[in-house]
Protein backbone atom coordinates (compact mmCIF):
# COMPACT_ATOMS: atom_id res chain seq x y z
CA UNK A 1 0.00 0.00 0.00
CA UNK A 2 2.65 2.38 0.72
CA UNK A 3 4.28 1.71 -2.67
CA UNK A 4 1.35 2.51 -4.57
CA UNK A 5 1.05 5.97 -2.44
CA UNK A 6 4.77 6.79 -2.49
CA UNK A 7 3.99 6.11 -6.68
CA UNK A 8 0.92 8.43 -6.55
CA UNK A 9 2.69 11.52 -4.90
CA UNK A 10 4.97 11.82 -7.84
CA UNK A 11 3.06 13.99 -10.40
CA UNK A 12 3.83 11.35 -12.89
CA UNK A 13 2.12 9.03 -11.02
CA UNK A 14 -0.16 10.36 -10.38
CA UNK A 15 -1.30 11.81 -13.67
CA UNK A 16 -0.95 7.90 -14.80
CA UNK A 17 -3.19 7.03 -11.72
CA UNK A 18 -5.94 9.49 -12.48
CA UNK A 19 -6.64 8.72 -16.11
CA UNK A 20 -6.28 5.13 -15.65
CA UNK A 21 -8.82 5.38 -13.60
CA UNK A 22 -10.60 7.49 -14.99
CA UNK A 23 -10.78 5.42 -18.95
CA UNK A 24 -11.14 2.20 -16.97
CA UNK A 25 -14.39 3.30 -15.13
CA UNK A 26 -15.64 4.84 -18.63
CA UNK A 27 -14.81 1.53 -20.16
CA UNK A 28 -17.04 -0.51 -17.41
CA UNK A 29 -19.53 1.67 -18.94
CA UNK A 30 -20.06 4.21 -15.81
CA UNK A 31 -21.24 8.14 -16.35
CA UNK A 32 -18.68 10.34 -17.52
CA UNK A 33 -19.72 12.85 -14.15
CA UNK A 34 -19.33 9.68 -11.88
CA UNK A 35 -15.76 8.58 -13.28
CA UNK A 36 -14.24 12.26 -12.88
CA UNK A 37 -15.50 12.25 -9.28
CA UNK A 38 -14.45 8.73 -8.15
CA UNK A 39 -10.92 8.90 -10.01
CA UNK A 40 -10.28 12.02 -8.36
CA UNK A 41 -11.30 11.56 -5.11
CA UNK A 42 -9.22 8.15 -5.36
CA UNK A 43 -6.07 9.87 -6.55
CA UNK A 44 -6.82 12.54 -3.86
CA UNK A 45 -6.51 10.33 -0.87
CA UNK A 46 -2.85 10.17 -1.84
CA UNK A 47 -2.13 14.03 -0.75
CA UNK A 48 -5.36 14.62 1.67
CA UNK A 49 -6.78 12.27 4.74
CA UNK A 50 -9.95 10.81 3.61
CA UNK A 51 -12.10 13.51 5.67
CA UNK A 52 -10.39 16.30 4.49
CA UNK A 53 -10.70 15.18 0.70
CA UNK A 54 -14.71 14.45 1.33
CA UNK A 55 -15.02 17.77 2.59
CA UNK A 56 -12.88 19.80 -0.04
CA UNK A 57 -14.57 17.47 -2.60
CA UNK A 58 -18.28 19.03 -1.89
CA UNK A 59 -16.92 22.24 -1.11
CA UNK A 60 -15.29 22.43 -4.99
CA UNK A 61 -18.57 20.38 -6.47
CA UNK A 62 -20.47 23.54 -5.02
CA UNK A 63 -17.98 26.20 -5.57
CA UNK A 64 -18.19 25.04 -9.19
CA UNK A 65 -21.23 25.53 -10.06
CA UNK A 66 -21.67 29.08 -8.07
CA UNK A 67 -21.92 31.06 -10.99
CA UNK A 68 -23.84 33.68 -12.51
CA UNK A 69 -22.11 33.48 -16.10
CA UNK A 70 -22.64 29.87 -15.86
CA UNK A 71 -26.55 30.57 -15.81
CA UNK A 72 -26.10 31.35 -19.78
CA UNK A 73 -25.77 27.64 -20.88
CA UNK A 74 -29.48 26.40 -19.95
CA UNK A 75 -30.54 29.16 -20.94
CA UNK A 76 -28.73 28.94 -24.45
CA UNK A 77 -30.27 25.23 -24.50
CA UNK A 78 -33.94 26.12 -23.80
CA UNK A 79 -34.15 28.56 -26.52
CA UNK A 80 -32.31 26.12 -28.79
CA UNK A 81 -34.60 23.53 -28.24
CA UNK A 82 -37.88 26.02 -28.34
CA UNK A 83 -36.59 27.12 -31.76
CA UNK A 84 -36.20 23.93 -32.88
CA UNK A 85 -39.88 22.87 -32.06
CA UNK A 86 -41.09 26.44 -32.84
CA UNK A 87 -40.60 26.04 -36.60
CA UNK A 88 -37.34 28.37 -36.98
CA UNK A 89 -35.69 25.35 -38.80
CA UNK A 90 -37.57 25.34 -41.77
CA UNK A 91 -37.34 28.95 -42.41
CA UNK A 92 -33.40 28.78 -41.91
CA UNK A 93 -33.09 25.49 -44.33
CA UNK A 94 -35.25 28.10 -47.06
CA UNK A 95 -32.49 30.61 -46.55
CA UNK A 96 -29.93 28.73 -47.34
CA UNK A 97 -31.31 26.94 -50.40
CA UNK A 98 -31.56 30.34 -51.50
CA UNK A 99 -27.75 31.09 -50.69
CA UNK A 100 -26.57 27.39 -51.91
CA UNK A 101 -28.75 26.78 -54.63
CA UNK A 102 -27.05 27.48 -57.89
CA UNK A 103 -23.84 25.20 -56.34
CA UNK A 104 -23.32 21.73 -57.88
CA UNK A 105 -24.81 19.44 -55.23
CA UNK A 106 -27.08 22.27 -53.96
CA UNK A 107 -29.13 20.41 -51.41
CA UNK A 108 -25.88 19.42 -50.03
CA UNK A 109 -24.65 23.16 -49.67
CA UNK A 110 -27.88 23.62 -48.39
CA UNK A 111 -27.23 21.34 -45.37
CA UNK A 112 -23.99 23.60 -44.42
CA UNK A 113 -24.91 26.43 -44.48
CA UNK A 114 -28.65 25.60 -43.20
CA UNK A 115 -26.14 24.00 -40.01
CA UNK A 116 -24.49 27.40 -39.74
CA UNK A 117 -27.50 29.00 -39.55
CA UNK A 118 -29.48 27.10 -37.31
CA UNK A 119 -26.45 26.23 -35.16
CA UNK A 120 -25.16 30.06 -34.57
CA UNK A 121 -28.87 30.48 -33.47
CA UNK A 122 -28.98 27.51 -31.43
CA UNK A 123 -25.77 27.56 -30.32
CA UNK A 124 -26.03 23.55 -30.25
CA UNK A 125 -24.23 21.18 -33.05
CA UNK A 126 -26.41 18.13 -31.71
CA UNK A 127 -29.34 20.55 -32.41
CA UNK A 128 -28.46 21.39 -35.91
CA UNK A 129 -27.79 18.13 -37.22
CA UNK A 130 -30.72 16.76 -35.82
CA UNK A 131 -32.90 19.49 -37.07
CA UNK A 132 -31.43 20.42 -40.02
CA UNK A 133 -30.72 16.23 -40.89
CA UNK A 134 -34.35 15.92 -40.32
CA UNK A 135 -35.64 18.03 -42.87
CA UNK A 136 -32.54 18.12 -45.84
CA UNK A 137 -31.94 14.34 -45.28
CA UNK A 138 -35.48 13.01 -47.08
CA UNK A 139 -34.86 15.88 -49.81
CA UNK A 140 -31.35 14.61 -50.52
CA UNK A 141 -32.46 10.67 -50.80
CA UNK A 142 -35.34 11.82 -53.25
CA UNK A 143 -32.99 13.83 -55.56
CA UNK A 144 -30.70 10.48 -55.87
CA UNK A 145 -27.63 11.69 -53.13
CA UNK A 146 -26.17 8.85 -51.33
CA UNK A 147 -27.37 8.68 -48.17
CA UNK A 148 -24.47 8.05 -46.79
CA UNK A 149 -22.70 11.04 -48.55
CA UNK A 150 -25.80 13.19 -47.14
CA UNK A 151 -25.18 12.32 -43.60
CA UNK A 152 -21.92 12.42 -43.52
CA UNK A 153 -22.04 16.29 -45.12
CA UNK A 154 -24.99 16.45 -42.10
CA UNK A 155 -22.53 15.57 -39.61
CA UNK A 156 -19.32 17.32 -40.80
CA UNK A 157 -21.14 20.79 -40.96
CA UNK A 158 -23.09 20.39 -37.45
CA UNK A 159 -20.24 21.61 -35.30
CA UNK A 160 -19.92 24.68 -37.07
CA UNK A 161 -22.85 25.68 -34.49
CA UNK A 162 -20.70 25.39 -31.41
CA UNK A 163 -17.84 27.76 -33.13
CA UNK A 164 -20.24 30.58 -34.52
CA UNK A 165 -21.79 32.14 -31.22
CA UNK A 166 -23.68 31.30 -28.98
CA UNK A 167 -21.78 28.57 -27.92
CA UNK A 168 -22.03 26.92 -24.92
CA UNK A 169 -18.63 25.14 -24.49
CA UNK A 170 -17.08 29.01 -25.42
CA UNK A 171 -18.62 29.85 -21.95
CA UNK A 172 -17.23 27.02 -20.47
CA UNK A 173 -13.72 27.66 -21.56
CA UNK A 174 -14.26 31.39 -20.41
CA UNK A 175 -15.49 29.64 -16.50
CA UNK A 176 -12.48 27.37 -16.46
CA UNK A 177 -9.41 29.41 -18.36
CA UNK A 178 -10.37 31.99 -15.23
CA UNK A 179 -12.58 34.58 -16.98
CA UNK A 180 -11.45 34.97 -20.25
CA UNK A 181 -13.65 37.66 -22.25
CA UNK A 182 -16.93 35.72 -23.27
CA UNK A 183 -17.49 38.76 -26.04
CA UNK A 184 -13.99 38.51 -27.73
CA UNK A 185 -14.67 34.55 -27.95
CA UNK A 186 -17.94 34.79 -29.44
CA UNK A 187 -17.05 37.35 -31.97
CA UNK A 188 -13.58 34.89 -32.14
CA UNK A 189 -15.51 31.88 -33.13
CA UNK A 190 -17.08 33.42 -36.21
CA UNK A 191 -14.37 33.48 -39.07
CA UNK A 192 -12.93 29.68 -37.66
CA UNK A 193 -16.38 28.80 -38.23
CA UNK A 194 -16.76 30.11 -41.53
CA UNK A 195 -13.49 28.35 -42.34
CA UNK A 196 -14.63 25.08 -40.98
CA UNK A 197 -18.30 25.39 -42.86
CA UNK A 198 -16.34 26.32 -46.60
CA UNK A 199 -14.15 23.55 -45.95
CA UNK A 200 -16.74 21.58 -46.21
CA UNK A 201 -18.14 22.86 -48.87
CA UNK A 202 -15.13 22.14 -51.11
CA UNK A 203 -15.14 18.81 -50.35
CA UNK A 204 -19.08 18.80 -51.15
CA UNK A 205 -18.05 20.29 -54.73
CA UNK A 206 -15.53 18.18 -55.51
CA UNK A 207 -17.85 14.83 -54.95
CA UNK A 208 -21.06 16.77 -56.72
CA UNK A 209 -19.19 17.07 -59.50
CA UNK A 210 -17.82 14.25 -59.99
CA UNK A 211 -21.37 12.31 -59.43
CA UNK A 212 -23.17 14.93 -60.95
CA UNK A 213 -25.12 16.71 -58.05
CA UNK A 214 -27.53 18.77 -59.78
CA UNK A 215 -27.88 22.32 -59.09
CA UNK A 216 -31.26 23.97 -58.16
CA UNK A 217 -33.21 25.83 -60.33
CA UNK A 218 -33.69 29.70 -60.42
CA UNK A 219 -35.71 31.64 -58.31
CA UNK A 220 -37.99 34.52 -58.60
CA UNK A 221 -37.31 37.65 -57.00
CA UNK A 222 -40.94 37.86 -55.39
CA UNK A 223 -40.06 34.12 -53.93
CA UNK A 224 -36.17 35.83 -52.80
CA UNK A 225 -37.87 38.19 -50.65
CA UNK A 226 -40.42 36.29 -48.91
CA UNK A 227 -37.88 33.86 -48.13
CA UNK A 228 -35.48 36.79 -47.17
CA UNK A 229 -38.53 38.03 -44.42
CA UNK A 230 -39.22 34.85 -43.13
CA UNK A 231 -36.12 34.22 -42.06
CA UNK A 232 -35.37 37.94 -40.76
CA UNK A 233 -37.54 37.34 -37.47
CA UNK A 234 -34.83 34.26 -36.52
CA UNK A 235 -31.63 35.92 -37.78
CA UNK A 236 -32.13 39.31 -35.93
CA UNK A 237 -31.84 36.89 -32.80
CA UNK A 238 -27.86 36.69 -33.47
CA UNK A 239 -27.57 40.80 -33.98
CA UNK A 240 -30.14 41.62 -30.62
CA UNK A 241 -28.17 38.68 -28.77
CA UNK A 242 -24.30 38.67 -29.43
CA UNK A 243 -24.55 42.64 -30.68
CA UNK A 244 -25.83 43.51 -27.06
CA UNK A 245 -23.05 41.05 -25.44
CA UNK A 246 -20.55 42.58 -28.12
CA UNK A 247 -21.32 46.13 -27.31
CA UNK A 248 -21.60 45.79 -23.28
CA UNK A 249 -25.47 45.84 -23.33
CA UNK A 250 -26.30 42.77 -21.47
CA UNK A 251 -23.95 39.68 -20.01
CA UNK A 252 -23.49 36.60 -21.17
CA UNK A 253 -25.91 35.43 -18.75
CA UNK A 254 -28.67 38.29 -19.59
CA UNK A 255 -28.41 37.38 -23.49
CA UNK A 256 -29.33 34.04 -22.70
CA UNK A 257 -32.51 35.23 -21.03
CA UNK A 258 -33.37 37.36 -24.02
CA UNK A 259 -32.76 33.98 -26.44
CA UNK A 260 -35.00 32.37 -24.84
CA UNK A 261 -37.71 35.18 -24.44
CA UNK A 262 -37.01 35.99 -28.42
CA UNK A 263 -37.38 32.23 -29.25
CA UNK A 264 -40.69 31.72 -27.30
CA UNK A 265 -42.49 35.38 -28.54
CA UNK A 266 -41.16 34.01 -32.12
CA UNK A 267 -42.11 30.60 -31.53
CA UNK A 268 -45.84 32.00 -30.74
CA UNK A 269 -45.89 34.17 -33.56
CA UNK A 270 -45.35 31.62 -36.19
CA UNK A 271 -48.09 29.32 -34.03
CA UNK A 272 -45.69 25.88 -34.95
CA UNK A 273 -45.27 25.21 -31.25
CA UNK A 274 -48.21 23.10 -29.34
CA UNK A 275 -48.00 23.48 -25.48
CA UNK A 276 -46.61 19.64 -25.59
CA UNK A 277 -43.81 20.73 -27.41
CA UNK A 278 -42.59 23.44 -25.22
CA UNK A 279 -43.61 21.21 -21.69
CA UNK A 280 -41.12 18.61 -24.22
CA UNK A 281 -38.30 21.49 -24.88
CA UNK A 282 -38.59 22.80 -21.12
CA UNK A 283 -37.62 18.83 -19.62
CA UNK A 284 -35.21 18.01 -22.56
CA UNK A 285 -33.19 21.44 -21.51
CA UNK A 286 -33.72 20.69 -17.78
CA UNK A 287 -31.88 17.07 -18.35
CA UNK A 288 -29.41 18.54 -20.19
CA UNK A 289 -28.45 21.39 -18.13
CA UNK A 290 -28.58 18.75 -15.26
CA UNK A 291 -25.68 16.80 -17.24
CA UNK A 292 -24.09 19.64 -17.84
CA UNK A 293 -24.06 21.29 -14.46
CA UNK A 294 -23.18 17.64 -12.35
CA UNK A 295 -19.85 17.53 -15.18
CA UNK A 296 -18.77 21.01 -14.04
CA UNK A 297 -19.37 20.11 -10.49
CA UNK A 298 -17.29 16.98 -10.42
CA UNK A 299 -14.43 18.46 -13.08
CA UNK A 300 -14.30 20.70 -10.06
CA UNK A 301 -13.19 17.94 -8.26
CA UNK A 302 -10.52 16.78 -10.90
CA UNK A 303 -8.62 20.18 -11.37
CA UNK A 304 -8.22 20.34 -7.52
CA UNK A 305 -6.86 17.18 -7.45
CA UNK A 306 -4.49 17.38 -10.54
CA UNK A 307 -3.26 21.02 -8.85
CA UNK A 308 -2.19 19.81 -5.71
CA UNK A 309 -0.63 16.73 -7.45
CA UNK A 310 1.18 19.01 -9.62
CA UNK A 311 0.29 17.13 -12.88
CA UNK A 312 -0.41 20.21 -15.15
CA UNK A 313 3.13 20.88 -14.36
CA UNK A 314 4.67 17.99 -15.40
CA UNK A 315 2.34 17.61 -18.49
CA UNK A 316 3.51 21.40 -19.64
CA UNK A 317 7.20 21.06 -18.97
CA UNK A 318 6.66 17.45 -21.37
CA UNK A 319 5.54 19.59 -24.41
CA UNK A 320 7.19 22.90 -23.72
CA UNK A 321 10.81 20.74 -24.43
CA UNK A 322 10.02 20.88 -27.72
CA UNK A 323 11.31 24.22 -27.67
CA UNK A 324 9.55 25.47 -30.66
CA UNK A 325 6.28 27.11 -30.61
CA UNK A 326 5.13 25.54 -34.45
CA UNK A 327 5.66 21.94 -32.82
CA UNK A 328 4.14 22.84 -29.92
CA UNK A 329 1.01 24.41 -30.80
CA UNK A 330 1.24 20.72 -33.17
CA UNK A 331 1.62 18.29 -30.58
CA UNK A 332 -1.39 20.09 -28.61
CA UNK A 333 -3.47 19.83 -31.64
CA UNK A 334 -2.75 16.41 -32.24
CA UNK A 335 -3.34 15.72 -28.67
CA UNK A 336 -6.84 17.79 -28.65
CA UNK A 337 -7.59 15.23 -31.67
CA UNK A 338 -7.40 12.09 -29.80
CA UNK A 339 -8.63 13.24 -26.90
CA UNK A 340 -12.24 14.51 -28.81
CA UNK A 341 -12.28 10.91 -30.40
CA UNK A 342 -12.74 9.86 -26.88
CA UNK A 343 -14.19 12.27 -24.83
CA UNK A 344 -17.26 14.61 -25.29
CA UNK A 345 -17.11 18.30 -25.57
CA UNK A 346 -17.90 19.47 -22.34
CA UNK A 347 -15.75 17.45 -20.14
CA UNK A 348 -12.83 17.56 -22.40
CA UNK A 349 -13.28 21.37 -22.10
CA UNK A 350 -13.17 21.40 -18.20
CA UNK A 351 -10.66 18.54 -18.07
CA UNK A 352 -7.66 20.00 -20.36
CA UNK A 353 -8.27 23.55 -20.14
CA UNK A 354 -6.36 24.12 -16.99
CA UNK A 355 -3.48 21.70 -18.95
CA UNK A 356 -3.08 23.41 -21.72
CA UNK A 357 -3.61 27.36 -20.75
CA UNK A 358 -0.44 27.66 -19.15
CA UNK A 359 1.78 25.99 -22.01
CA UNK A 360 -0.05 28.53 -24.40
CA UNK A 361 0.72 31.23 -21.81
CA UNK A 362 3.95 30.26 -21.78
CA UNK A 363 4.01 30.35 -25.76
CA UNK A 364 2.73 33.85 -26.47
CA UNK A 365 -0.69 32.71 -27.38
CA UNK A 366 -3.47 34.29 -26.19
CA UNK A 367 -6.49 33.17 -24.38
CA UNK A 368 -9.07 33.53 -26.60
CA UNK A 369 -6.85 31.91 -29.62
CA UNK A 370 -6.57 28.70 -27.36
CA UNK A 371 -10.21 29.13 -26.71
CA UNK A 372 -11.13 28.72 -30.71
CA UNK A 373 -8.03 26.12 -30.92
CA UNK A 374 -9.67 23.44 -28.08
CA UNK A 375 -13.40 24.20 -29.36
CA UNK A 376 -12.40 23.66 -33.25
CA UNK A 377 -10.62 20.55 -32.12
CA UNK A 378 -13.16 19.02 -30.30
CA UNK A 379 -15.41 19.98 -32.82
CA UNK A 380 -14.05 17.75 -34.89
CA UNK A 381 -13.66 15.21 -32.33
CA UNK A 382 -17.34 15.07 -31.88
CA UNK A 383 -17.98 14.07 -36.09
CA UNK A 384 -15.80 10.81 -35.65
CA UNK A 385 -16.29 7.96 -33.45
CA UNK A 386 -16.47 6.12 -30.96
CA UNK A 387 -17.97 8.54 -28.76
CA UNK A 388 -18.58 11.35 -31.36
CA UNK A 389 -22.47 13.08 -30.22
CA UNK A 390 -23.17 14.25 -33.73
CA UNK A 391 -21.79 11.36 -35.20
CA UNK A 392 -24.67 9.50 -32.92
CA UNK A 393 -27.16 11.94 -33.99
CA UNK A 394 -26.46 12.39 -37.58
CA UNK A 395 -26.51 8.62 -38.20
CA UNK A 396 -29.78 8.02 -36.18
CA UNK A 397 -31.89 10.90 -38.09
CA UNK A 398 -30.28 9.31 -41.48
CA UNK A 399 -31.45 5.70 -39.92
CA UNK A 400 -27.67 4.59 -41.17
CA UNK A 401 -24.99 2.54 -39.11
CA UNK A 402 -22.12 4.18 -37.93
CA UNK A 403 -19.93 1.82 -39.91
CA UNK A 404 -21.91 3.29 -42.55
CA UNK A 405 -21.13 6.76 -42.61
CA UNK A 406 -17.25 6.45 -40.93
CA UNK A 407 -15.75 5.58 -44.93
CA UNK A 408 -17.78 9.17 -46.19
CA UNK A 409 -16.69 11.33 -43.56
CA UNK A 410 -13.06 10.79 -43.94
CA UNK A 411 -12.74 13.32 -46.77
CA UNK A 412 -14.65 16.41 -44.52
CA UNK A 413 -12.51 15.30 -41.16
CA UNK A 414 -9.00 15.94 -43.52
CA UNK A 415 -10.54 19.06 -44.97
CA UNK A 416 -11.85 20.19 -41.22
CA UNK A 417 -8.64 19.70 -40.09
CA UNK A 418 -6.74 21.67 -42.30
CA UNK A 419 -8.91 24.40 -41.89
CA UNK A 420 -8.23 23.56 -37.62
CA UNK A 421 -4.22 24.61 -38.66
CA UNK A 422 -5.33 27.30 -40.90
CA UNK A 423 -6.91 28.25 -37.42
CA UNK A 424 -4.24 27.29 -35.33
CA UNK A 425 -1.13 28.91 -37.05
CA UNK A 426 -3.34 31.89 -38.55
CA UNK A 427 -4.13 33.51 -35.29
CA UNK A 428 -5.57 36.58 -37.23
CA UNK A 429 -8.60 34.60 -38.03
CA UNK A 430 -9.62 34.12 -34.39
CA UNK A 431 -8.48 37.61 -33.14
CA UNK A 432 -9.31 39.96 -35.91
CA UNK A 433 -12.78 40.67 -35.12
CA UNK A 434 -12.07 40.99 -31.14
CA UNK A 435 -9.44 43.70 -31.97
CA UNK A 436 -11.14 45.17 -34.21
CA UNK A 437 -14.15 46.16 -31.97
CA UNK A 438 -11.97 46.67 -29.30
CA UNK A 439 -12.64 43.77 -26.83
CA UNK A 440 -9.33 42.64 -26.54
Amino acid sequence: MDVIIDFMLDPAGAAVVLFALFFGLLALGTPISIAIGVSSVVTGFAYLPSSVISFVSAQKMFSGIDSFTLLAIPFFVLAGNIMNKGGIAIRLINLAKLLGGRMPGALAHTNVLANMLFGSISGSSIAAAAAVGGVMGPLQRKEGYDPAFSAAVNIASAPTGILIPPSGPLILFSLVSGGTSISALFLGGYLPGILMGLSVMMVITFFAVRRGYRTEGSVGWSEVLHVIWQALPPLLMIILVIGGIAIGAFTATEGAAVAVLYSFVLSLMYRMASLQEYLEALKSSAVTSCSILFLIAASGIMSYVMTIAGIPDVIAEAILTFDNPIVILLVMNVCLLIIGFFMDLTPAVLIFTPIFLPIATEIGIHPVHLGIIMIFNLGVGSMTPPVGSVLFVGCAVANLRIDQVVRPILPFFFATSVALLLTTYVPWITLALPRFLGLM
